[in-house]
């Protein structure tokens, strides 16, 4: 298992918003080269000891969150670390580890409030994202109105296995391709 400041330097130093949004497949597999051992002691609770520092908090839900998106793109496991990284988020958050993080890394501390499927947990983002600029507040209010009309992200509904009511596949015929 790589540590922490390997997770924060490959995030942040080697790479940036081209990658982490892109849905590029050499991301997608520069990531698994490096990362997918990694990923795997993370989702088992193995990195518990990066907790102890805002940064190695933020390594751990970036692995949780972001990693397995990346790693299990189009699958269920793609969303298989959610709760867990919100509750991590949610502890950083009481913690005050958040204000430690520069703004920009903060961001990614908070993005298990973006994924979540729950209307409660979805309008906090939204508190939470008000510090940011107009166009990453639109997003996460984008995301809080998806649950707010479908419970859930229609776009996840084919990895999960769900049935996409008619409503839901005419809003992702509308949208084009997106993956919440």
């Amino acid at each position: 298992m790589q540590g922490a400041d390997d997770v924060i330097d490959f995030w942040f130093v080697q790479h940036g918003k081209d990658d982490w949004f892109g849905g590029k497949a050499e991301f997608d597999a520069a990531l698994a080269a490096g990362f997918a051992d990694t990923h795997v002691a993370v989702a088992r609770g193995e990195a518990w000891r990066w907790r102890a520092t805002p940064e190695g908090r933020l390594a751990e839900i970036i692995a949780l969150d972001q990693f397995s998106r990346q790693l299990h793109r189009g699958s269920s496991q793609a969303f298989a670390q959610d709760k867990m990284a919100l509750v991590l988020a949610q502890e950083a958050i009481a913690a005050g580890a958040d204000q430690a993080l520069e703004l920009d890394r903060r961001m990614f501390l908070y993005m298990p409030f973006m994924h979540a499927e729950s209307l409660v947990i979805q309008e906090e983002g939204v508190q939470l994202f008000a510090q940011f600029d107009a166009d990453l507040q639109k997003f996460m209010t984008g995301h809080r109105d998806t649950i707010a009309r479908f419970g859930r992200f229609p776009f996840r509904n084919k990895a999960l296995g769900r049935t996409s009511t008619p409503e839901e596949t005419a809003y992702m015929a509308e949208q084009g391709e997106r993956v919440f």
